[in-house]
């Protein structure tokens, strides 16, 4: 479907009270089109529509005449670089933003979050930004916690009462 059958589609279910189903159709054009800045207006409107100033506030982050309120209600949801990188749903260079204005949002939001990790991050490797040690979220360690102990434990009792059942089973069937 074409971007402007999608957005007549966004105008009618507006129109008809669909308002969910709006914000769905536009999450899905913007992830499409990241740096269209219509897109993200668009779908700050709609969060306009749920009372939702942080929300509105993540897609009017890149728009110089954005909303104080809302961009401090963003910032404050999305406290960490990482999470504002995350939330931004940007893909490709800054230089591809529509504003110099937006470029500098997005330049300042990456730098950021290379300061802390002290090495460069990309917009297009979510891998490179998010939160964590890069690894997908797995711990240092040999892996042996408490936790996971207890939790090993109560599968293998699990699986021992299931296999004592069916034992019982097999033997009620047979005598």
């Amino acid at each position: 479907m074409s971007l402007s059958q999608t957005l007549a589609r966004v105008d009618a279910d507006l129109a008809a009270g669909r308002v969910p189903m709006a914000r769905q159709r536009l999450r899905g054009l913007v992830s499409s089109f990241p740096c269209d800045p219509s897109l993200r207006r668009r779908l700050a409107g709609v969060y306009r529509l749920y009372g939702d100033e942080a929300e509105a506030g993540r897609w009017m982050f890149l728009e110089e005449d954005r909303n104080a309120d809302e961009t401090a209600a963003f910032e404050e949801r999305y406290a960490t670089p990482a999470r504002r990188m995350r939330a931004l749903a940007w893909r490709g260079p800054e230089a591809s933003a529509a504003t110099p204005f937006a470029e500098r949002q997005l330049s300042a939001v990456r730098t950021a979050r290379a300061e802390e990790l002290g090495r460069p991050v990309d917009w297009d490797d979510p891998a490179s930004y998010e939160e964590g040690d890069g690894d997908g979220g797995i711990p240092d360690g040999d892996g042996w916690t408490v936790g996971g102990f207890l939790a090993g434990i109560g599968c293998l009792l699990g699986a021992v009462a299931f296999l004592a059942v069916w034992v019982v089973g097999v033997i009620a069937l047979f005598s």
